[in-house]
């Protein structure tokens, strides 16, 4: 490995093996001593088909390869299930490739899972001294940070608490401090900022922005506007193949469009109407926009089943997902064109007027537009059995965001509108990520039939 790179990846495979019967996991490991322990080359391979035979291999990772110099900061981009918290794995090695093989150079401090090195057991205060030992600090170190640690995660008297307790924004705010204290070399960061709240992450870009001065860093984002700003090369995973790996913007860019081409092939180029004719353009301008750097395109990031929710049972919400005409769940759409929000729900038990809504909010938590079923029925109410599947849709017109993070939350209650129970409601259900628009001072932007000037007469 050269004495200037940090991390060096070399023809990385990496397959997980899947059984039929409990039974066949074992075989295959005595098939794998036997291979091991013979002689002779015929036997040993005759032992490694029959331990092949017996299992199923999903190739997470397909000869990927790549560098990171020491002090660059390289971004890694994919879709979810590309493989690319599989590839931080293995290069924390908490993994081992299959194939190929990975050299680093420095301590590796990194943010991966949430909870991931944590004891959900121990107390803030206790995991502190469990990580930061496991990052080789010694017990004195650790007391001369400890202060320091306890600052930059801003936690408060939890920090004595069982971090079972904590949401998913102070497992990050304590996780991070960890690393930001343990003398790295190396940072490797998934996406788990992305549940901390603004101005913890803006403490933390901070951070970062100071450590490329000194370190290296792995950073993992679906924020294509923060890969930009934060790193110097990127690199394209998909299907767990590298597509592309260079300058930020060109990488960057054709990501976007290979994301957006292939959700606009999955929902349909054309809307159209029953009667078969196209559907009047919703913006008078939109084909002009959108050929332009200023199409809205907006990021569907699927839904959160573990986000923050409450309510008092009775239904539960299984499935919360933005759907083309075909009813195939999408991952791309644009603003001022429609859309359809689909949210499933299963009775727990039997529900006489089962009310489900939803609202969309930005990163400051203003909710800008919403609405629920209980206008389509009022009059004659959907009633539910236990375990009947109620799937509501709401069909609409898309409005221009803002560059940022949006989120939708989906509710289910019964009764009326003005007097009803909450059964189940999930904050931040379906996440938004917005990557381009022409909307900079308002909230929203209304798509306009109509826009024309001219000189008064």
């Amino acid at each position: 490995m050269s004495g200037n790179l940090a991390i060096e990846a070399s023809g990385i495979s990496k397959g997980f093996f899947s059984y039929e019967r409990p039974a066949d996991r074992l075989k295959k490991s005595m098939f794998g001593v036997a291979a091991r322990l013979s002689p002779l080359a015929a036997v040993r391979g005759a032992a490694h088909d029959r331990a092949e035979a017996l299992s199923n291999v999903f190739w997470a990772l397909h000869d990927v390869s790549f560098t990171v110099a020491a002090g660059e900061t390289v971004g890694i981009i994919g879709r979810n299930g590309s493989g690319k918290s599989t590839l931080l794995q293995i290069v924390c090695g908490t993994l081992a490739p299959t194939a190929g093989t990975i050299a680093v150079n420095g301590r590796v401090a990194a943010l991966l899972e949430l909870g991931s090195g944590f004891d959900v057991e121990y107390t803030g205060r206790e995991n502190i001294y469990l990580n930061a030992q496991l990052y080789g600090l010694s017990r004195l170190q650790i007391d001369e940070r400890y202060e320091d640690i306890v600052s930059f995660a801003e936690i408060g008297d939890f920090i004595d608490q069982p971090v079972k307790t904590y949401s998913s924004g102070m497992f990050v705010r304590l996780a991070f401090a960890v690393i930001a204290h343990v003398d790295a070399d190396i940072l490797v960061i998934d996406e788990a900022l992305a549940v901390g709240d603004a101005f913890f992450n803006q403490k933390c870009f901070r951070f970062l922005h100071e450590f490329k001065k000194r370190g290296t860093i792995l950073f993992v984002s679906h924020d294509t506007s923060t890969i930009k700003k934060l790193c110097s090369r990127v690199v394209w995973i998909d299907q767990g193949r590298v597509m592309s790996q260079g300058e930020p913007d060109e990488v960057c860019t054709a990501y976007l469009e290979a994301h957006y081409s292939a959700s606009s092939a999955a929902r349909s180029n054309e809307w159209r109407s029953e009667a078969g004719n196209r559907v009047p353009s919703l913006d008078e301008r939109r084909e002009l926009i959108n050929a332009s750097s200023l199409r809205n395109d907006i990021e569907v990031l699927g839904f959160n089943r573990r986000s923050q929710a409450f309510g008092t049972g009775g239904a539960q919400i299984a499935d919360v997902a933005l759907v083309d005409e075909m009813k195939r769940r999408l991952t791309w759409v644009v603003g001022g064109e429609l859309a359809t929000l689909q949210v499933c729900v299963v009775a727990g038990e039997s529900l006489a007027s089962p009310i489900v809504g939803f609202f969309l909010k930005n990163e400051k938590g203003q909710d800008l537009f919403g609405n629920n079923t209980f206008a389509a029925y009022m009059e004659r109410p959907v009633r539910c059995r236990p375990n009947d599947v109620l799937c509501a849709e709401f069909s609409f017109v898309m409005p221009v965001l803002p560059v940022g993070n949006f989120s939708i939350n989906v509710a289910v209650a019964e009764g009326t509108q003005y007097n009803h129970v909450q059964l189940h409601w999930i904050h931040d259900a379906l996440p938004l990520k917005v990557h381009a628009s022409r909307v900079q001072y308002s909230l929203i932007g209304v798509p306009m039939l109509h826009l024309g000037v001219s000189i008064a007469q």
